[in-house]
């Protein structure tokens, strides 16, 4: 992987920590629909970055989920409630942001925000072991050629 292919899944990976920032001072105001909306886009930026390291990426949002559960999900690389809960916080976001007189419990919100946080937690970690895996087999080839 080149050193700015690296750097853009440094960055989604950044930008998941800092987007579940957003959600917690949204959600400790009390304003959910903006934490919903920051949940999942931490979510988001996450699998964006770990599709990344396989050279997948998508311009839609639903290319990124099909993507993430076809090649991460299914194959049982991650637990199949990680993706039940990438697909429950899209759905709550699109909610959210575009249905009339949506609401949301605070509990609810609550309980989103600590799955949302092992999510990006163990998204990273799988990224950072892809990442690591890559640079040994960059060293390995590199090795083999002196």
């Amino acid at each position: 992987m080149k050193p700015e292919e690296k750097a853009y899944v440094g960055y989604r990976l950044d930008r998941a920590r800092e987007t579940l920032a957003e959600a917690k001072a949204l959600l400790d105001l009390g304003l959910l629909r903006g934490a919903v909306n920051r949940l999942y886009y931490a979510c988001f930026y996450c699998v964006s970055g770990l599709l990344f390291t396989e050279g997948m990426s998508s311009a839609k949002h639903s290319g990124v989920q099909s993507l993430f559960h076809e090649h991460w999900v299914k194959s049982g690389r991650v637990p199949k409630e990680m993706g039940r809960f990438y697909r429950r916080i899209f759905d709550y976001r699109q909610k959210g942001d575009y249905s009339t007189l949506t609401s949301f419990e605070s509990e609810d919100v609550k309980s989103w925000f600590e799955q949302a946080t092992q999510f990006v937690a163990e998204i990273s970690r799988l990224t950072a072991e892809r990442l690591a895996d890559e640079e040994k087999q960059g060293e390995e080839i590199g090795g083999r050629e002196t």
